[in-house]
């Protein structure tokens, strides 16, 4: 029991999140693997669309091109989103006064951000490995890139980029706010008391007593939601990606100029990768790969959204 009186289920809400973080990550995968290399400096221009850069990986690297990296994300990251459901839930909690107060939109947003935040701890490694082994042409073991870095760069290395990771995933805030929105938007609410558990298991999760929302309600929520946190805050996805796919001593090949004549790597710090990005390659650099990112996060956040539901109903 919190304090207040707030019944708190992070087991469950760990497991879901862990078994939906799963169901996302395969089902959007190849997205992010494009999405990635549309980022890098270093393959500006060789896909010319995101389908032509799947068919060129394809064609280039074989289907499973498409999910090199994925053994990292895979062995963190579904636990990461079970932290990251876990975590906003007990944010929200602890933001209301009793178990039947109604949070607002903004106690959401807020729940979500912090969780974000939270999660970078785990984010930041895995997906530093993840962008190194997705920028490789050539096939690589998680363990090699891993070892490599912490040859080079020892722990700390490990952790490049974490700034600009929980300042992306405060995008979390937007994600948890779309979704809920959405979902009270089309539930009705109701003053009855709930007919069954499932409908008593919401009013202990959200403090408000409404109908079910459909299947159908809940995809549409979760690709809102998936198309909300990445608009707002896929510029400092851009930033990030450049910073953990170089080292910091590491001068990236690059046709432009400006880069072959400097002295050390432009993306060797946050403040240091925008304004370097903002001079050799305009406004729109920071926008590259969205169109990838924002189709991937409709069926991503369709599953993830859909199984982490199921999984709660299922087991409480």
């Amino acid at each position: 029991m919190a304090e207040g009186g707030v019944e708190l289920n992070p087991a469950i809400d760990f497991l879901a999140g862990t078994i939906s973080g799963i169901a996302g990550l395969v089902v959007g995968y190849p997205f992010d693997t494009v999405k990635v290399r549309f980022q890098d400096p270093t393959m500006h221009g060789k896909y010319s669309s995101t389908m032509n850069a799947l068919g060129t990986i394809i064609k280039e690297e074989r289907f499973i091109g498409l999910y090199k990296g994925i053994t990292s994300p895979l062995a963190t990251t579904a636990l990461m989103n079970g932290l990251v459901f876990a975590s906003y839930r007990f944010l929200m909690k602890i933001q209301l006064d009793n178990g039947n107060a109604i949070p607002t939109l903004t106690q959401i947003a807020l729940a979500g951000a912090g969780s974000g935040i939270i999660s970078s701890i785990i984010t930041t490694p895995t997906e530093l490995i993840k962008i190194r082994q997705q920028q490789m042409l050539t096939p690589s073991s998680t363990r090699d890139v891993a070892m490599s870095i912490i040859r080079t760069h020892g722990i700390r290395g490990m952790y490049r980029g974490l700034p600009v990771t929980a300042l992306r995933d405060c995008g979390y805030g937007a994600y948890f706010w779309a979704y809920e929105a959405t979902c009270r938007y089309f539930t009705t609410p109701t003053l009855e008391a709930p007919a069954d558990e499932i409908q008593l298991l919401l009013r202990e999760v959200d403090g408000e007593m409404r109908s079910v929302p459909g299947w159908a309600v809940m995809m549409l929520a979760g690709g809102l939601a998936g198309i909300a946190g990445w608009m707002t805050t896929f510029p400092l996805d851009v930033v990030k990606t450049r910073m953990q796919g170089h080292s910091p001593d590491m001068i990236p090949r690059s046709s432009t100029p400006l880069l072959q004549n400097s002295a050390e790597s432009p993306y060797k710090t946050m403040c240091g990768t925008i304004v370097n990005s903002f001079k050799t390659e305009g406004v729109g650099v920071f926008f590259r790969g969205l169109a990838p990112t924002l189709i991937r996060a409709i069926p991503v956040n369709i599953a993830t959204f859909a199984t982490f539901e199921a999984v709660v109903h299922a087991v409480s």
